[in-house]
């Protein structure tokens, strides 16, 4: 037998044997039609991440889901969050509060036994998601509590406005006002920013226009499932393919979405990918994904143009795991996600040589 048939075989029986071995435990196999095939999920996933994607498949089966009215879907995600968070607070004690930035409110979460000595100096600032119309409060501290708690570290949550009533750039607007309040009390290269859908988009937009203003840069930034480029690319459709959804005609308009209605997309301050100049002024960058994240293609296009500029891009991406699937603080998934956030900004925080860098 060659090599390449031996390969194919050991393969195959690494398979099966994952696939008995779920079976065994009796945990769920989800699977979805695609091409009269049933599609599992990724035999390196964990038995929790089984159980979830079970669990979503279910619900979406039942109709469950947020609709299409704002204010129920600000609802939906609320209690959806809120119930993270409650869960999450079991697992890092963390203390939370509320305090305004010049005029902007934002959650600040601390770990109750004490910020870790090397971060007295270190301050990360998260951008949470939603689409920009939802996910403040509730859906930002379930970004912010595993972090603060991982980490020993303070993390301020922004609660930027977002459409419908208000567009671009109000978000943008509001993170540079925490930020240059920070800059009171804190070096620009001990501030770390990131963001996971919305926020890392967000994100990426913040880091464009403190450059276009020339103000210092942070220390590092993370663009989590949504990154410098705009969301297109092949899995737009394979992500609701392999979620059991209608594959969409084509990528989002974001035209239409009420945060951007008449912002210029082509504007390298709404998807920094537009310019080369500004990714090249780029902090060390953290791109996360799952391999069936439909934002998976521009996180991907993101990583190499940021990699192109000479930026210190890393990029990781869970095979088998969906959009944002770290806010399910069980998953082993999340927690190794978690690990990777925390060493990423605990080893760029505060050096000096990044912040000379980004000064040229």
């Amino acid at each position: 037998m060659n090599i390449s048939a031996l390969s194919r075989w050991s393969g195959l029986l690494l398979l099966l044997a994952s696939t008995w071995a779920a079976h065994a435990a009796d945990v769920p196999d989800p699977r979805v039609p695609l091409n009269g095939v049933q599609v599992p999920l990724s035999a390196y996933a964990s038995p929790e991440a089984r159980e979830r994607l079970q669990a979503m498949l279910d619900a979406h089966a039942r109709g469950e889901g947020p609709g299409k009215d704002i204010a129920a879907a600000r609802a939906f995600y609320d209690a959806q969050n809120s119930d993270r968070v409650a869960r999450m607070r079991k697992r890092w004690p963390v203390r939370t509060s509320e305090a305004r930035f010049d005029g902007v409110l934002a959650d600040v979460a601390e770990p109750a036994d004490g910020i870790a000595p090397a971060n007295k100096a270190r301050v990360l600032i998260n951008l949470h998601g939603g689409a920009f119309l939802w996910g403040a409060r509730s859906g930002a501290l379930a970004e912010a509590i595993p972090i603060a708690g991982v980490g020993r570290i303070k993390v301020v949550s922004v609660d930027y406005r977002q459409g419908p009533e208000h567009r671009f750039p109000a978000a943008s607007e509001d993170v540079e006002t925490v930020y240059r309040a920070l800059l009171r009390d804190h070096r620009p290269q001990d501030i770390g920013i990131y963001g996971c859908s919305a926020g890392g988009y967000l994100t990426a937009q913040v880091v464009a226009r403190l450059i276009s203003k020339k103000l210092p840069l942070p220390g590092a930034v993370g663009t989590f499932c949504g990154s410098v480029a705009a969301p297109d690319g092949d899995s737009i459709y394979t992500s609701a393919a392999l979620e059991g959804q209608q594959v969409p005609a084509g990528p989002p308009r974001l035209s239409d979405y009420p945060y951007f209605r008449g912002a210029d997309l082509s504007d390298p301050l709404v998807f920094p990918a537009n310019s080369q100049a500004i990714l090249a002024r780029f902090p060390p960058t953290l791109l996360i994904s799952g391999s069936r994240d439909f934002a998976l293609s521009s996180v991907l296009r993101s990583h190499a143009l940021l990699d192109a500029a000479g930026v210190d891009a890393e990029l990781h991406v869970w095979d088998g795991m969906w959009h944002a699937f770290f806010v399910d603080p069980e998953l082993p998934e999340s927690q190794q996600a978690y690990a990777v956030i925390w060493r990423f900004f605990d080893r760029h925080l505060g050096h000096a040589s990044v912040a000379a860098r980004q000064a040229r």
